[in-house]
């Protein structure tokens, strides 16, 4: 019998969460030869979520709840979900109902055919607001520039991967995690199964916020490509040849006439130019040092405050997102 590890990142999704499970198991149960588990994990939610979980797990054992200590993003709360997983299959998806659910079984599909070894929703139209698609395509344009994702394809929040490559999505610990070039490193088989993306359960906006999109951004700029480290090195070569070149032409317009005056606006506007972008190439270059140094502390990915559901000898508890 084929096990399906359901893994759903809840953060204010009181009033959404238990359709999002409904629908799984309404889903699931139509197939006598395939068995499930719903791992959902509270990322330190400050709605009523929480209980709204362990409502549901204490319905259903099948249900179980990993709660973080503090909020420490999606993508941390969807590997803990994945560590936890025992299911052959683990399929990602979010708390809000936006994910259709009942389009399971399309997703699946090229796994189950072998015909690649990660499976991602694509949607003909993305229901989110003007500022999270403008977020959601400067993500996307850095995944395929910096990540070498393939070409139109998009990583969407109702994803299916195999055990093997959650399995090694988890063996990273850096605690700056980014799902998408984490499952890149692994393997490049991925098939977009088209779907129509679904509104809010709620009708609330998203919760996109800039400061979650700058974030998302740095974490997939800065944890899988030292790129942005060689356009650094390439705009110091550019700007040193242009000052070379600026120095040259100043010399030989003085010597052809001693009488041109010197530019103090132009000069002036050409070291501003040089400044800022140096200070820019500083900050980036402090970026790449402060997350090493961050790293070499030895944070953790994720605290686990309590689980619900989770036999002694597999509680997530006892690593607390150290490996």
């Amino acid at each position: 019998m084929t096990l399906l590890s359901f893994v759903i990142p809840c953060y204010r999704s009181e009033r959404t969460v238990a359709k999002v499970t409904e629908e799984i198991m309404a889903t699931v149960t139509a197939r006598p030869d395939v068995d499930y588990e719903i791992i959902a994990v509270n990322d330190c939610s400050p709605d009523g979520v929480l209980g709204v979980l362990k409502t549901l797990a204490k319905q259903n054992p099948k249900i179980r709840v990993i709660s973080f200590a503090k909020n420490m993003g999606k993508d941390a709360a969807i590997l803990a979900g994945y560590k936890a997983a025992r299911g052959d299959y683990i399929v990602n998806l979010d708390d809000d109902g936006q994910c259709p659910a009942c389009e399971l079984w399309r997703l699946l599909e090229p796994l189950e055919k072998d015909a690649c070894d990660c499976a991602t929703a694509k949607y003909a139209v993305k229901k989110e607001s003007r500022f999270k698609r403008l977020g959601s395509r400067l993500n996307a344009e850095m995944a395929h520039r910096m990540l070498d994702l393939p070409k139109n394809t998009r990583m969407e929040n109702f994803t299916a991967v195999k055990a093997f490559v959650a399995k090694e999505v988890i063996a990273y610990k850096n605690p700056y995690p980014y799902l998408d070039g984490l499952i890149l490193q692994v393997t490049n088989r991925i098939a977009d199964v088209p779907m129509e993306e679904r509104e809010r359960g709620d009708g609330n906006g998203s919760g996109f916020t800039l400061r979650k999109s700058v974030h998302l951004f740095l974490n997939g700029m800065t944890a899988f490509s030292v790129k942005p480290l060689r356009v650094a090195s390439v705009c110091g070569m550019v700007f040193a040849a242009l000052g070379g070149v600026w120095g040259v032409a100043t010399i030989i317009r003085k010597l052809v006439d001693p009488t041109v005056t010197e530019g103090y606006s132009s000069i002036l506007a050409v070291m501003l130019l040089s400044s800022g972008v140096i200070m820019l190439l500083l900050g980036l270059i402090g970026e790449y040092l402060g997350r090493i140094y961050i790293c070499l502390n030895g944070s953790p990915q994720y605290v686990i405050r309590e689980t619900v559901n989770f036999p002694a000898e597999e509680d997530p508890a006892r690593e607390n997102g150290h490996g």
